[in-house]
């Protein structure tokens, strides 16, 4: 373990020194906009592909139980999700959760154009696990450790053990919000490192540098941050608008995703709150000014996007499944996480960005974009 960890701990150290010193270098898989070879190669693959094929490549798809419901393995025989989210109620023994996944991949293996599945949950640690087993320490037990590099880089590694193990190859975690006030909404059940920005920068980077290491991908997740929300402000339950400084966010909150960029991280999900100091009117998942220009163009961030919960209480002044799934992919999102426990939801996201393909509400090169970091990011998993 000792070398394994050293080694970690200087990527860490290097990438927080890059981040600090200089722009986020553009080394990231899959650019955001496309090469312009790629780019005329994935348009023309795709126009040979139904727009509803097209559309669940983009989506993140969620079902209740221990067992794959056959409508799922349908949608997974005929390429029409790019992968599944799984939750607690979804296990039950080693034994049961290594046949559902079984199922699930062989299902996608059937697929027309058959690509990896991304198989994903929340294995952030301490509280936020939704599978048995590492890694063991929440984010703030890690940010007091006695060595928190070495803690950190021992809770990222446990944790592409316990997915790797378990047949998954992508964890929504580590969490990069940096909470300014104690027990409140991200502190209280111990999901943040720290109220320093460096320090949540160096362990973050050092969990995701050792969990990508060994094979999983990782989602540094809620950018642009949801420290600053206090206890009862959850977007998971209510709209919530976080009156931060234009230079307090950057300072703050947008901080540890310049390392974990800097560190490869693949993919960015993005928070359901409002910031009114980059845009007043939209949560920031169904914002292109946060998503294109704060995170694409001024981070430089070039993986793959994710949205938070679509179901989630924050964007009840927005419609339905299809009408959030559309104004995420508007605003550069790529992919739509469905976990409502629903496969409904995930159809009816598939639906509507299907026909605002067709009718041109979707513009065709940004899908191609889209669709195409999504299965660089398939093409590299196990």
């Amino acid at each position: 373990m000792a070398p394994f960890r050293s080694v970690a701990q200087l990527g860490v150290v290097l990438a927080v020194m890059g981040a600090v010193l200089g722009p986020v270098p553009l080394g990231s898989p899959a650019p955001p906009h496309g090469a312009p070879s790629e780019r005329s190669a994935a348009m023309a693959g795709q126009e040979q592909e139904d727009s509803r094929v097209l559309a669940g490549r983009r989506i993140v798809l969620s079902y209740s139980g221990p067992t794959p419901p056959a409508g799922v393995l349908r949608t997974l025989r005929e390429g029409r999700a790019a992968g599944v989210i799984l939750f607690g109620e979804n296990v039950t023994s080693p034994d049961q959760l290594a046949e559902a996944v079984a199922e699930l991949k062989q299902a996608a293996a059937e697929a027309p154009q058959p690509r990896t599945l991304l198989l994903m949950t929340d294995q952030e640690g301490g509280k936020v696990r939704r599978l048995p087993g590492a890694p063991e320490l929440s984010a703030r037990r890690v940010g007091l450790a006695a060595d928190p590099v070495a803690a950190a880089t021992d809770s990222g590694a446990g944790a592409a053990r316990t997915l790797a193990d378990a047949g998954l190859n992508l964890n929504l975690a580590p969490v990069l919000d940096v909470y300014d006030k104690p027990d409140n909404f991200i502190d209280h059940p111990e999901r943040s490192y720290s109220q320093d920005p460096a320090t949540v920068a160096q362990l973050g980077s050092a969990f995701l540098t050792a969990q990508q290491g060994l094979g999983v991908a990782a989602t540094a997740k809620h950018f642009p941050g949801l420290g600053a929300a206090p206890r009862s402000e959850n977007t998971d339950e209510r709209p919530v608008t976080l009156n931060v400084p234009l230079s307090q966010l950057r300072a703050r909150g947008e901080a540890p995703y310049r390392a974990a960029i800097a560190a490869g991280v693949r993919l960015v999900m993005t928070s359901w709150a409002v910031y009114p100091a980059l845009d007043p009117d939209r949560p920031a998942g169904f914002s292109p000014t946060v998503v294109q220009g704060e995170l694409r163009g001024r981070l430089g961030f070039q993986g793959v996007t994710v949205t938070d919960a679509l179901e989630a209480e924050a964007l009840a002044p927005y419609g339905g499944a299809g009408d959030r799934a559309l104004a995420a992919a508007q605003a550069g999102m790529d992919l739509l996480l469905c976990s409502a426990r629903d496969p409904q939801q995930a159809e009816d996201a598939t639906e509507a960005l299907a026909a605002a393909l067709d009718d041109g509400r979707l513009e065709r090169h940004a899908f191609a974009d889209a669709v195409a970091r999504v299965d660089a990011l398939r093409g590299s998993l196990g």
